[in-house]
């Protein structure tokens, strides 16, 4: 295996999305990075399976890529340029494949290094840069910020939830403010917290001056 291969796969992420403005951007896969890695390390996972299991998590996203979802293609693509083992091949596209939230049809991944990506993955969708990327995204979908005659939806499943065209400020009930239960690791577990609470205190806001209460 290449030992090049974390700073080449930086590499390929960055150009991949370099011109991505939907909050799943390149800097989105490095900070996703940049977490698992300290989950990893503190939950004793295997450190180089987390790494490109999380820099390669989105280059094969369904919303983002859907002819390669399937297949894991783009990351299959790479991961054999580097000769990684078969073995490692197919467990690094097993967390890509887990990773996602889908509603009632979430799973929780198998290994623990899917667990660590997972959570950072999670992790970067809550507290404050999870709320500007929740808009980002929004935004650039032509979706509402907020609609009150349009109610948030509880219990879809998989395909109920990718679907949907609901505003921003529903998303956070319809998953965002899911998230914390949700972690794997007691590491994510304490970070989530703060984020969390966070987050849930910008939508208390949100309503006061949406209401003209302050």
């Amino acid at each position: 295996m290449d030992d090049r291969i974390v700073d080449d796969a930086i590499a390929y992420v960055r150009e991949i999305f370099a011109h991505d403005y939907s909050g799943h951007d390149f800097f989105h896969t490095l900070r996703v990075y940049k977490m698992a890695v300290t989950i990893a390390e503190r939950e004793g996972a295997d450190l180089l399976t987390v790494q490109l299991a999380a820099l390669l998590h989105d280059v094969d996203d369904v919303k983002l890529s859907p002819e390669t979802h399937e297949s894991k293609g783009k990351a299959v693509s790479f991961l054999q340029r580097h000769d990684v083992p078969q073995e490692t091949m197919e467990k690094i596209c097993q967390i890509a494949g887990e990773i996602s939230f889908a509603g009632t049809d979430t799973v929780v991944p198998q290994s623990l290094e899917g667990k660590c990506v997972q959570d950072a993955d999670r992790l970067d969708a809550i507290g404050a840069i999870g709320i500007a990327r929740a808009f980002a995204y929004g935004g650039s979908h032509d979706r509402a910020m907020y609609d009150p005659d349009v109610p948030f939806k509880e219990g879809m499943n998989g395909e109920d939830y990718r679907k949907s065209l609901s505003t921003t400020v529903n998303h956070f009930y319809e998953k965002l403010f899911h998230l914390r239960a949700m972690m794997n690791t007691d590491t994510a577990k304490a970070i989530a917290k703060a984020r969390d609470a966070y987050m849930r205190a910008y939508i208390a806001e949100f309503f006061a001056e949406w209401e003209g209460v302050r």
